[in-house]
């Protein structure tokens, strides 16, 4: 019964703390030591005898009182004297000034006279042996910690691993919404927690290590927290950098002392989180391999599967690099398991607002399933963000409850930036952004592959002075060449109308070129999807493993190859330039309209400018209906 119950001990106790009582005892033993000083001050004091004035002192010699006397120093006096009823008492007196008649005076009186160095003072002692006992103090503090439990100050070595306990708020994969193929490959490790002998007996072994890979915000972290809820044992969770510090050899003290601590909580799980903080490719470092990362890398290859391994240790570590990552770290018998957390879909994202929905005050007419439609890409740290920021806003409205327009607000804050409505714009460049805008909007309705228009606006949002947003109706994990297509001539489509309305040109069209011609290069270079160059790569990207950034473009082709995909690139421009200027020339009155009424109202959304340009309603079709050349265009 015992060693059944010795896994949860760990999890059910919290550690044993040692500061409180070595504080205590650090305190009891210095009021005693001050006690034993003062009191040996006070009895010295008392030993010495009374203090008298050096006059007093001479008179008692003259009237033949005085029976000892002891000459400390030459500057203090020390003896008895002799009352009239035989009693003996001591006095001590210091001698002001060279007084050469004193001895011959104590021998006339027939004074037996002593002499002798004058001992310290307790004061005097106490206060030469306070440094010393402060330094004495101090190591022994420092050494205390370092033994065992605390800050542990100095203990570079020790690992700074986390034990997870339970206070009644345990987390469980039901708290975690969507990612059923990752929480079914994590069920598998708790199931083998649980009842290892399930597994043994069919002669499997279950994985040491299991990687859990997925974009920033996809909940790697929370999948591995309610493993730990699930499987009920010990649970240390560490952060990769936590193990590298400045010192050299620190980082594998810490990962043998990390497993040290597992070993001896067994069966238990070790979280390693942002492991490429310290699993990075060997030899790609400035250090060489005697870089202090590369050490710590290799005490955890070790200690995953070297001589000295042990079962019931299972390491669960999260990433969203999985490609600069050691290969020895992802061979089997370390972290042969890869889960991935992708980011969720629009079914996964209503489950995710509803869990995070649940802790605030919600009006029944927010629509989840709407929601989930205008939020797709978003990962679900992004969707408990929209959550708390409508909250916000519902709060500084004075509201009760969260409603349909707080969550609109903060997905638009999100999405567009911060609004400044503030910054004063002149009325000609406000008109000039109208005219830009409006073209960007009113594309979305003429092109066969556009996705819906959500919403256009003015208002200046972060760096830009005014943008269209539209939103896709599904998730898409590919596109074609017709969405990509005209994805470039809404892009140019501010450009385009600039040139139309003034014959002229503005910087706002800087980011929108930068897309189209981004858009265009890859359609060519990646995607095979120039009918001059074919379906062939062209330039690999230069990526160094210790910058963990694309820094250039690997050139492995010709010169004439080059002028190719430029020319392929400029003609794919051209020809959604020449497609855009169409659309705009045939429908310049919708556009000039739109762009006064962006003017006066500032934002429109998609419903407002249906109604204002007799646009049939979303999903009756209207690009369809536009011949197919200009609503797609050539090749």
């Amino acid at each position: 019964m015992d060693n059944q119950n010795r896994p949860n001990e760990p999890k059910n106790q919290r550690p044993v703390r040692f500061n409180f009582n070595n504080n205590r005892f650090a305190l009891i033993f210095l009021v005693v030591l001050m006690s034993m000083f003062i009191l040996f001050f006070f009895f010295s004091d008392k030993n010495a005898g009374t203090e008298i004035p050096y006059s007093v002192f001479l008179g008692y010699v003259e009237q033949g009182e005085v029976e000892t006397v002891k000459i400390l120093d030459q500057y203090e006096i020390q003896g008895t004297l002799k009352g009239r009823g035989g009693e003996i008492t001591m006095f001590k007196t210091n001698i002001p000034y060279l007084d050469s008649g004193l001895i011959p005076l104590l021998r006339e009186k027939n004074v037996r006279i002593s002499g002798g160095l004058k001992t310290t003072s307790p004061m005097q002692i106490v206060i030469d042996f306070i440094p010393w006992f402060i330094v004495f103090f101090f190591i022994w503090f420092m050494f205390r910690q370092l033994q065992g439990g605390g800050n542990k100050a100095f203990s570079f070595g020790k690992s700074r691993a986390k034990l997870y306990i339970d206070d009644g708020k345990k987390m469980t994969f039901a708290d975690v919404a969507g990612q059923k193929e990752a929480k079914y490959e994590l069920q598998e490790v708790v199931e083998f927690l649980k009842n290892p002998g399930k597994f043994t007996k069919m002669g499997a072994k279950i994985p040491k290590g299991v990687l859990l890979v997925g974009m920033p915000g996809t909940g790697k972290t929370l999948l591995a927290k309610a493993c730990a809820g699930e499987a009920n044992v010990a649970f240390f969770h560490m952060s990769g950098s936590d193990f590298v510090e400045m010192f050299v050899g620190v980082g594998a003290s810490r990962v043998r002392d990390l497993f040290e601590q597992g070993r001896k909580s067994a069966p238990c799980i070790l979280f390693i989180d942002e492991l490429d903080a310290v699993g990075r490719v060997r030899g790609a470092g400035y250090g060489g391999g005697h870089d202090e990362r590369e050490q710590t890398l290799n005490q955890m290859l070790v200690e995953m599967d070297g001589f000295d391994t042990k079962d019931g240790v299972i390491i669960l570590a999260a990433t969203n690099r999985p490609d600069v990552l050691d290969p020895a770290l992802l061979r089997p018998g370390r972290f042969d398991r890869q889960v991935v957390v992708d980011m969720p879909d629009i079914k996964e994202r209503e489950d995710i607002l509803k869990i995070h929905c649940g802790r605030i005050p919600l009006d029944p007419a927010v629509d989840m399933a709407r929601l989930a439609r205008a939020t797709p890409g978003t990962s679900g740290a992004d969707l408990a963000n929209l959550v708390n920021e409508a909250a916000l806003f519902a709060a500084r409205k004075n509201k009760t409850l969260v409603e349909m327009e707080d969550f609109e607000e903060a997905r638009d804050k999100i999405l567009l930036g911060v609004a400044r409505k503030s910054r004063v714009i002149l009325p000609k460049e406000k008109k000039m952004t109208a005219v830009h805008e409006s073209a960007h909007a009113l594309l979305h309705y003429y092109l066969k592959n556009a996705d819906p228009l959500h919403k256009v606006t003015v208002i200046p949002r972060g760096r830009a002075l005014g943008l269209a947003l539209s939103l896709p109706e599904n998730d898409a994990y590919s596109r074609s060449r017709g969405w990509l297509e005209d994805r470039i001539r809404i892009a140019l489509g501010g450009f385009v109308a600039e040139k139309i309305v003034y014959n002229d040109t503005t910087t706002g069209t800087k980011n929108d070129i930068e897309q189209a011609t981004e858009l265009a290069r890859r359609m060519v270079c990646e995607w095979g999807m120039s009918p001059d160059l074919g379906p062939v790569a062209y330039g690999q990207e230069e990526e160094p493993i210790f910058l963990g950034k694309e820094i250039a473009r690997h050139k492995d082709y010709s010169e004439e190859t080059a002028r190719k995909i430029d020319a392929a690139v400029t003609g794919i421009i051209r020809e959604a330039q020449r497609n855009v200027e169409e659309i705009l020339t045939t429908h310049l009155d919708q556009l000039l309209l739109l762009a006064d009424t962006l003017v006066e109202k500032e934002t429109l959304d998609d419903g407002e400018i249906r109604e204002l340009l007799g646009f049939p309603p979303r999903g009756e079709g209207l690009a369809s209906e536009v011949p197919e050349e200009e609503g797609r265009g050539e090749g």
